[in-house]
Parts: C-alpha cells; sequence; structure tokens
C-alpha cells in the first residue's frame, strides 16, 4: 500500500535514520518538516517550519494533504539536561509542538492512520535515582514531572475520536546520524577520540563510572516505526525498543580507539562541556589539515557534551525489557559495539571526522 508519511524533526538523530529507512520504498512519498535545510540530498519534499507557533505551522502544512503516517522526532529545546528535563518550560513547550503537529497534520489528511511518538528510558524515572529493573512498560507511570506524560496525555485524550492509533517507542541512548543533536552521544566520543589523537595522547576513558547500559540503533528504532505502521499488534501500544544487548561504555571508547587508530590509556574522569569549551580553534586546525566538513565544534556536537557527561557518570545501572515488543512481533537486534564501530566509520566516510 503507499504510504505518504511526514517526519517532524526530521534532521535529528532518529527522524535523519527515518527520512533515510522510507527513502529506499520507492511507492513511500515524503515530507519532513525541520527548522534548519538539509545539508544532503533527498527525495523527500522539506517544509521549515516553527512548531512551538500554532499560526507558522498551519501555514506551513496547509497544502500538505494524503498523509497516511506520521512520525513525530521534534524535540522542544536544546538540552538534555536531568535538571532541566522536568521544567514547566521544557514539557509546555514540546506538549505544545506536538499539539500544533496533530492540529495542523489531522485538518487536511482525513487519510491519516497512524502516528509513531518518542519517549525514552527517563520515562522510568533511571534519570533521578535506582529504580527497579528492568524497565517494563506495564509498571504504573513514575511520579515525576516530564513533557512524555504531556505528549502521551494529549494522544490518548485525542485518538478515540481520530481514525488513527499511536505507537510510543521508549529507546535508550539512541545512536546515529545528526549534526549538532542535543541528545547524541556518538559525536562526542568521535570527537574525543579526533582531539586525542591530534594532540598525540592515549584514548581515556572520561567518565566516573562504568555501569552497564543499552543503546538503540536509530536504523533499527526506523524499521520498528515502520512496522508499528501496518502491525494491528502495535496499535496504542507503548514499546521499549533497544539493540537487545549490554555494554559499558569504556567497551565503546575501545572500540573508538581501535576505529582511529590509538592506544587506550587509563581512565581520566573529567568533565567534557567545560574541557572543551577552549578546542574551538584546534578542532578547526584539524578540520583545515584534514579537508573535512567544515562544521565548528559547536555545530558538531554543542550541547551533547553535557548528555555525555551525564551517561559517563551515571550512578547506578538501567536497563528495559523488550519482551512486549518482540512477543508483538518486532525482533530485530543488532550487535551494540560493532554499530558504535559503523557509526564511527560513517561519521569518516561522510567526512565529518578524519580517517
Amino acid at each position: 500500500m503507499k504510504k505518504t508519511i511526514i517526519i517532524a524533526g526530521a534532521l535529528g538523530v532518529v527522524g535523519r535514520s527515518v527520512l533515510d529507512h522510507f527513502e529506499r520504498q520507492s511507492d513511500c512519498e515524503i515530507i519532513t518538516l525541520s527548522r534548519r535545510a538539509p545539508d544532503f540530498e533527498s527525495r523527500a519534499r522539506f517544509i521549515s517550519a516553527d512548531l512551538s507557533d500554532a499560526a507558522a505551522t498551519e501555514a506551513a502544512l496547509a497544502d500538505v494533504s494524503g498523509v497516511t503516517d506520521a512520525v513525530y522526532c521534534a524535540l522542544y529545546g536544546r538540552t538534555s539536561g536531568n535538571e532541566t528535563w522536568g521544567e514547566a518550560e521544557q514539557i509546555e513547550g514540546n506538549g505544545r509542538m506536538l499539539e500544533n503537529f496533530l492540529d495542523a497534520v489531522e485538518a487536511g489528511n482525513p487519510g491519516l492512520r497512524h502516528l509513531s511518538v518518542l519517549q525514552g528510558a527517563k520515562a522510568y524515572g533511571c534519570h533521578l535515582g535506582p529504580v527497579a529493573l528492568p524497565g517494563k512498560e506495564a509498571a504504573p507511570r513514575h511520579d515525576h514531572p516530564n513533557f512524555y506524560w504531556r505528549q502521551e496525555d494529549l494522544i490518548r485524550a485525542r485518538q478515540p475520536r481520530a481514525d488513527w492509533t499511536w505507537t510510543i517507542f521508549r529507546p535508550q541512548y539512541i545512536v546515529g546520524a545528526s549534526i549538532g543533536s542535543p541528545i547524541n552521544i556518538l559525536s562526542p566520543i568521535g570527537v574525543l577520540a579526533a582531539i586525542s589523537r591530534e594532540l598525540g595522547q592515549p584514548l581515556s576513558y572520561p567518565g566516573r563510572t562504568s555501569t552497564v547500559t543499552e543503546a538503540t540503533d536509530a536504523r533499527l528504532l526506523a524499521r520498528a516505526i515502520d512496522w508499528s505502521q501496518s502491525a494491528s499488534t502495535a496499535a496504542n501500544e507503548i514499546f521499549n525498543i533497544t539493540n537487545g544487548d549490554l555494554f559499558t561504555f569504556p567497551d565503546v571508547f575501545a572500540a573508538a580507539a581501535r576505529v582511529f587508530g590509538l592506544e587506550m590509556g587509563p581512565p581520566r574522569p573529567a568533565a567534557l562541556a567545560r574541557d572543551m569549551s577552549d578546542k574551538e580553534s584546534l578542532w578547526a586546525d584539524i578540520v583545515r589539515r584534514h579537508g573535512l566538513t567544515p562544521y565548528t565544534l559547536e555545530q558538531l556536537v554543542g550541547p551533547s557534551w553535557a548528555f555525555a557527561d551525564a551517561a559517563f557518570s551515571s550512578p547506578a545501572p538501567f536497563f528495559e525489557s523488550t519482551i512486549k515488543i518482540r512477543e508483538a512481533g518486532f525482533a530485530d537486534c543488532i550487535d551494540s559495539i560493532a554499530m558504535f564501530e559503523q557509526w564511527f566509520g560513517d561519521l569518516q566516510s561522510r567526512n565529518v571526522l578524519p580517517r
């Protein structure tokens, strides 16, 4: 069946992989929303839209029709820190954006069949301290401020009077191609490896802990989103979604050392958001010497330094159960360390990081 998909937040870590996934399907028409223009070729129709502005969103989507499936990957705010996740501005801003998006899409697209939305491991309160393991979708809603709840309540309230169904996904440490995303663990590690090599230093793990965790390849998540659009078992359900294995971040740094031809040094706890703040000129030298795409360090990593600091200092292990989505019919998996090596290589092949 022919699809017309609209992707909100198409240049983020998830949105870019969702776009790449559906671009390979010749019978799929793609419409994407983002504030900035893409820096790559695509057959998708790109629309610039500020989802925080209801009137502007309505105007931007006024001539969009025939949409069958919506994928919502947009995020309000440029921070992912635990201390700001539950702020009223974050909650209201993310709720308002989703509401504006749905208002505009529903108005001209009566054939809308399915909506995919992202949550994450913070739904279980793991960013606030130790919680029950593993995280399971059937657990009572964790009582803490979170924009997930604002968006989920909005969807649940609208869906009974709509002709579409929804699926909510809860990935953990999404890994994929994106420039400047506030929640991308890949770029900080790759850039740190490149800087270490430039300085003639071994690669040292900068974290204060090395707890067991999980990750979700953005390509695997894109496949799960595609599956959910037609699977009756995914209608109006919440699913954890991860690669299917466990690892520690020192393991990932060892993989980065292999990719970038570095020796591993002893762990050296650091605050990357602080320590990398004076490395712009050094990065500019690396870009010039290796002929890289001329992103500044702020453009390439930006707020993800703080995200990485939090990830590398997590006080307690957390992992999710993925039995529910497997029983529902989606069983894809990938080795996480191999995934990181592949994505580091992807950044090298796209001339973002030095070979």
